[in-house]
């Protein structure tokens, strides 16, 4: 939050309070289930972790990639069961804490509750755009636009991030976030590669022409143009 506004100290100390627990995952650990009780929230504080659901036909379609900072399982702030997986992409630190916790932080400082708002407005329309993708462009936008997806949200929680990334995805795991086959998403890889737009080397991928990579993905970064001027103030 502090990327985008100015936070006050108690609203530092409040937000603090809701990571005094933490857990540690190891890659291909599940933290909550799509079904199990959604009594915790979570703040993740270190790695990377993805949402999923299960289709009918056993395909896994991810909708969600989560970053450091991010707050985890809000979906099921609407159920008693969560509607959602979520799942370690990588070691992990994850701060759980209970319901009443964001219920206090709501009462008490309405400035980060707005935040919470405007965070999860961004997903949607984020995820909004994932669906359009998936519908109307084509697999090498979809595959395009994830990678400067990952890159601008890695660089969020980390400044020192330039063009060059480590990916920390497999290709069936970018194929189910963006409904292609491995085979297909290797392809498509491959043709950014060989077109100028990123290289690969060692798990890692170097953004090598970012307007071409945008234009050719269709990429609006939705986390940047925000108006918040409407905000109440910190208390």
């Amino acid at each position: 939050m502090s990327a985008h506004i100015a936070l006050t100290q108690n609203e530092i100390d409040a937000l603090a309070r809701l990571e005094e627990r933490n857990r540690t995952l190891k890659r291909g650990s599940v933290l909550r289930r799509s079904s199990d009780s959604g009594n915790e929230l979570f703040v993740l504080r270190k790695g990377c972790m993805m949402t999923y659901v299960i289709l009918g036909d056993g395909a896994r379609q991810i909708l969600r990639f989560h970053f450091p900072g991010d707050m985890l399982g809000l979906s099921s702030i609407l159920y008693e069961e969560a509607p959602e997986t979520i799942c370690a992409l990588s070691e992990c630190v994850v701060c759980p804490f209970e319901k009443s916790g964001l219920s206090e932080l709501v009462e008490t400082h309405p400035r980060l509750a707005a935040m919470i708002l405007v965070y999860g407005q961004i997903e949607r329309i984020a995820l909004t755009d994932r669906l359009a993708a998936l519908g109307r462009t084509s697999a090498k936008a979809r595959v395009g636009s994830l990678l400067l997806e990952l890159r601008n949200r890695l660089r969020a929680a980390d400044r020192e991030i330039g063009d060059s990334f480590a990916l920390g995805l497999t290709q069936e795991e970018i194929g189910d976030a963006t409904g292609l086959t491995a085979v297909h998403v290797n392809r498509m890889l491959r043709q950014l590669e060989e077109e100028g737009m990123i290289a690969r080397t060692g798990g890692r991928v170097t953004i090598r022409d970012e307007i071409a990579l945008t234009a050719a993905s269709n990429y609006v970064d939705r986390h940047r143009g925000l108006d918040l001027a409407w905000l109440p103030k910190g208390r």
